[in-house]
């Protein structure tokens, strides 16, 4: 068998495409070595193909087990072309030296994740001679493709100068690498029961900086795999400089907020537009409503001091009139500097509004939507001193459920917004909301009854004092002593949602009965909204 032949070995379980693939290889000058079902596939479709089988001497065993695991198969991918007493070795031997591998897995996070996976089941279809392949191949310096989407370009590159270079290389064989070290942690993870875990990402942007100049370099990474249609990736700079690591920390943490309050009010058949404006995480200027001018004033009106240099991220599209508002509202004749504004899409002239020196307000198109709700079986991770933290994701949505017409009831609207504000600012936090509307976020206090002065002072300072009469406030915990809720009554709360857990609950609870505020509590342990820690 001539070592000066070009063979590539295609073992793949999904099939789609790999004939038309095939096809191209053999034009190109190509020999095609495949195994089981691959190989039936491309005979059958009219390739001359020479079956694993023959090179190692035998078929399958062990029930298809053991079939590309060979010395025959490995010392071809193991070769080195540049050794002459290996390619002598090869030649004498009648080994082929193959120069490609194109191979993907058994399904094994589909095996793991079916509600009646065992141990057999997904032993069965853990994959070991891919991975073994795959890995041998990306130490032989072969082509190596792994990813179906990995194909056309490969071919491309063949077609054109014949072979696709050393940095291509370096990619593919690192693609291999990683994609075998996904596949042995998903079963590493499934036996061990919780004893393991890891995580991986693919480079997805290259930031300017970190969280402060200094911390460089800084990327975004994407989980693979997901194609998250709500992932920080999706987002697009449409005028200013490139989004920042703050930027990017500061949309995942909006991303909560809107999720919440989608989620809450999807599940009593309400579709809102949302406005929210944040600051370092923390919304300072919220609002929910079917007008979306109305919409806009009140969130850009929240606290416009809080505002300058934050972000303001809307589940709608903004055209130029929206824009002026936005930027105009509560401002006395000036424009508030926004550092990015985010919505689903921008109309004519809505850019230019935004526009500001050097591209410090960034114009982003983003996928806001109402898809956008708590996940359910996500994690979330903190690196820790020597590891790292683990738990689900913040998935809790509240349903106050106090009997029928409770939506036409403007307290208990209000609460809804106000938990899901609270619920995703920093704790310890109240939160203060009128009319769909945020009138002051008392964040990240020791104390709460120091965060319900705060969420006052807050909308006082922001000239909400007017608005405090008749308004709702919700806590991310329970109140320890009265006193927090006796210093909302007193700014004018008629309706507070908590948490009950205190040996004082009922202290409380008797305070906002004699007050005639309405109280909405539940467990601790159930709705705590502890964030940020």
């Amino acid at each position: 068998m001539s070592t000066q032949e070009k063979w590539a070995l295609i073992s793949v379980y999904n099939k789609y495409g790999i004939v038309q693939f095939a096809q191209t290889l053999v034009g190109l000058g190509w020999k095609i070595l495949a195994s089981g079902g691959t190989a039936k596939s491309l005979s059958g479709a009219g390739f001359p193909v020479k079956d694993v089988a023959e090179l190692v001497g035998g078929g399958a065993i062990l029930k298809h087990r053991v079939v590309t695991l060979s010395r025959e198969l490995h010392a071809g991918l193991l070769a080195d072309r540049n050794d002459p007493e290996q390619v002598a070795e090869m030649q004498k031997l009648g080994f082929p030296i193959i120069d490609m591998v194109v191979c993907d897995f058994y399904p094994l996070r589909d095996a793991i994740a079916k509600s009646d996976a065992t141990v057999a089941s997904v032993v069965e279809l853990t994959d070991i001679g891919g991975p073994t392949m795959v890995r041998s191949a990306a130490k032989g310096n072969r082509i190596v493709i792994c990813r179906p989407e990995d194909r056309q370009p490969v071919l491309d590159m063949l077609t054109e100068t014949g072979d696709i270079g050393h940095g291509n290389r370096e990619s593919l064989r690192a693609r291999a690498e990683f994609e075998v070290a996904r596949y042995c942690m998903d079963s590493a993870r499934f036996h061990g029961a919780g004893h393991f875990e890891g995580f991986f990402g693919e480079k997805a942007v290259a930031l300017p900086k970190g969280e402060n100049g200094y911390q460089v370099p800084a990327v975004l990474y994407a989980e693979p795999g997901i194609n998250n249609p709500f992932g920080l990736d999706k987002y697009q700079v449409l005028e200013g400089a490139p989004l920042s690591f703050n930027n990017y920390a500061d949309i995942d943490r909006l991303h909560q907020t809107f999720a919440h309050i989608t989620a809450a009010w999807t599940r009593v058949g309400k579709s809102p537009h949302i406005a929210v404006g944040g600051k370092h995480g923390n919304p300072c200027g919220a609002a929910v409503g079917g007008d979306m001018r109305e919409v806009v004033e009140k969130a850009a009106t929240g606290n416009c001091l809080s505002m300058f240099g934050g972000i303001m991220m809307c589940n709608f599209s903004l055209d130029e009139e929206l824009a002026h508002l936005m930027v105009s509202a509560g401002m006395n004749g000036g424009t508030q500097k926004f550092d990015s504004v985010i919505a689903p899409d921008f109309e004519s002239g809505a850019i230019e509004v935004f526009k500001r020196p050097k591209g410090k307000c960034r114009v982003v198109k983003g996928p806001i939507g109402l898809g956008m709700i708590p996940p359910i079986d996500r994690k979330r991770f903190r690196q820790t001193e020597g590891g790292f933290l683990l738990q689900p994701d913040y998935s809790f949505v509240l349903n106050i459920g106090v009997g029928a017409g409770v939506w036409e009831h403007q307290y208990y609207i209000d609460l809804l917004l106000a938990w899901a504000i609270a619920w995703t600012s920093n704790s310890n936090t109240i939160t203060i909301v009128k009319d769909r509307m945020l009138l002051g976020n008392g964040v990240g206090q020791q104390d709460r009854v120091g965060a319900a002065k705060l969420a006052v002072q807050r909308a006082r300072e922001a000239g909400h004092s007017d608005k405090l009469e008749g308004s709702s406030a919700a806590s991310d915990s329970f109140f320890p002593q009265p006193d927090a809720p006796e210093v909302l009554i007193d700014a004018g709360v008629k309706a507070i949602f908590s948490t009950s857990g205190s040996i004082n609950d009922k202290l409380t609870q008797e305070l906002c009965a004699k007050r005639g505020v309405i109280l909405v509590q539940r467990p601790d342990a159930e709705a705590r909204g502890f964030f940020g820690h």
